[in-house]
């Protein structure tokens, strides 16, 4: 009874093996880029109808990995013969089962090796941005030739052409003659982009030659930005558009060992030596995720990988670093600084973290300490009853709910009074003269500006300052209707000044202005 059991169960095995086989998803592909390459296949007679194939199927292996279609990877082919031919065109294969059926079906042409036509094509058509069926403008293009070396033709001039279009020309020759020839024409650097192999031996250039092409052709398909001290956002291109899935979202810290939960739940990763992460889960019409959660001043690794039943896509990466712990205050200033109040500003505020700012002040260089709270709402407050012309260190400081506190400080100075004069007289001497008297309120002026200005003309005027122990000037040689005018000088500002006009009678009389 066991050994019948056994028979059937190894039966079943059997069967379902084959089934499984089958069903297997298809290997990834790189959706890693986006351009226009055009391959140059010499199929003259100078190429054997063995060789042909051999490059071929060269060709095949080195493209099934990438994504094809509008937003990714664009394949042409033209062959050179004495009618050179283009095979298909950009806007020919979107996918690769139809591009590898169409590899296959290709036939030589035979003829001559009419590569300078074949350029011309090229040029004019192909990899012409915005012709019919030609290359996507501002995408990368490349023509990747493949010779067997023979007789090549002056091709030196149209690839340069090329080149100054901003066409990426690589090389693959499977002979070895015209090796100065074929250096000229590549872009360089040469030694990635001219390859020179037995035609038997092409398989061990394939990925050398197709990470030369990943290099031109590489779009940005992921990146991060809002990148804050918690948080960050990953933006990606989407490659699932029309096609039912999801995009899942693995981030977690770079180190060995380290910690990572999201909205999609969280785990730990083999392949990443056991490093717990985080695991969101986007719709497939997404091309954005919110990473929350993280730790101020850490790098992460972020993985998106494209699922669907219907095409399978390889995993994306990127590295990014928070941004460092910033706690308040992380900077205070001082502004509408008046004669007995300042107003004084902090920041960032951080109400989630932060209880409440205390503000402390006190005059230069040992005056008496004040104090008073602020609301964690609040990054400014108005400091009153200040002394004028005075000098002051305020400190704000942040009790944050971490039990941590911060203080800055800063220096803060209240404007000096300047009050305008109390007094000013004039008495008319003569015809001409007249005696200017004033009066001051506060002591301690640094001096006086005094300015006269004839009423007909704005020629006739004078300015000129006057020492601090001067309440007195003459003023002579004056047109008729002048106006005199005095303002007291500080240390900082000149004060309100006071005018008066002089008219000049045949009898002498007093002109004033009392404050």
């Amino acid at each position: 009874m066991e050994s019948h059991a056994s028979f059937t169960w190894m039966l079943l095995c059997l069967l379902l093996r084959p089934m499984a086989a089958q069903n297997t998803a298809p290997e990834g592909v790189l959706n890693c880029c986006e351009g226009d390459v055009l391959f140059l296949l010499d199929s003259s007679g100078s190429v054997s109808s063995y060789e042909h194939s051999r490059m071929l199927t060269f060709l095949s292996e080195l493209l099934r990995p990438f994504s094809l279609g509008e937003d990714q990877v664009r394949v042409g082919l033209l062959q050179v013969g004495t009618q050179p031919r283009v095979e298909f065109g950009f806007d020919t294969h979107s996918t690769q089962g139809g591009l590898q059926g169409a590899l296959k079906n290709t036939k030589p042409l035979r003829g001559d090796t009419n590569t300078v036509e074949a350029l011309r094509m090229a040029k004019e058509r192909v990899l012409r941005p915005g012709a019919p069926g030609g290359a996507r403008a501002g995408l990368p293009r490349v023509l990747v030739w493949l010779t067997d070396g023979v007789k090549p033709g002056d091709v030196v001039g149209p690839m340069a052409e090329l080149r100054e279009e901003g066409v990426a020309v690589l090389v693959v020759s499977t002979g070895h003659g015209n090796y100065l020839v074929l250096r000229q024409v590549v872009s360089p650097p040469v030694e990635s982009h001219l390859y020179f192999v037995d035609i038997d031996d092409l398989s061990i250039i394939t990925d050398d030659l197709r990470d030369a092409i990943i290099e031109i052709i590489r779009a940005e398909r992921i990146n991060v930005r809002d990148v804050s001290t918690n948080s960050a956002t990953l933006q990606w291109r989407p490659v699932l558009s029309g096609l039912t899935g999801y995009y899942e979202v693995r981030f977690a810290p770079v180190q060995t060992g380290g910690a990572g939960g999201g909205g999609g739940g969280s785990g730990t990763s083999p392949s990443t030596g056991g490093i717990q992460y985080q695991r969101l889960i986007e719709g497939a019409d997404s091309n954005t995720a919110r990473l929350t959660g993280l730790k101020p001043d850490t790098t992460y690794t972020a993985t998106l990988t494209p699922e669907s039943n219907e095409q399978s896509f390889n995993a994306l990466s990127v590295t990014f670093k928070t941004k460092p712990e910033v706690m308040s205050p992380a900077t205070v200033t001082v502004s509408e600084s008046g004669e007995t109040s300042v107003r004084v500003s902090w920041g960032p505020l951080q109400p989630e973290t932060v209880t409440s700012y205390y503000v402390e002040y006190s005059a230069l260089p040992r005056g008496k300490l004040h104090a008073t709270t602020v609301s964690r709402t609040q990054n400014s407050t108005l400091l009153r009853g200040l002394q004028p012309d005075t000098t002051y260190l305020v400190t704000v400081s942040a009790r944050h709910t971490s039990g941590k506190e911060k203080a800055m400080s800063v220096k803060a100075c209240t404007q000096e009074v300047t009050p305008a004069l109390a007094d000013l007289q004039l008495t008319t001497v003569g015809s001409d003269s007249v005696q200017v008297d004033w009066k001051v309120s506060v002591p301690g002026l640094r001096g006086y500006w005094l300015t006269w200005e004839g009423e007909q003309s704005s020629d006739q005027r004078s300015s000129f300052y006057l020492p601090p122990d001067s309440l007195s000037t003459r003023l002579t040689n004056l047109p008729p209707s002048t106006r005199v005018c005095v303002s007291p000088i500080y240390r900082t500002a000149r004060g309100e000044g006071l005018c008066c006009t002089a008219e000049f009678h045949s009898n002498a009389l007093a002109y004033g202005y009392q404050s």
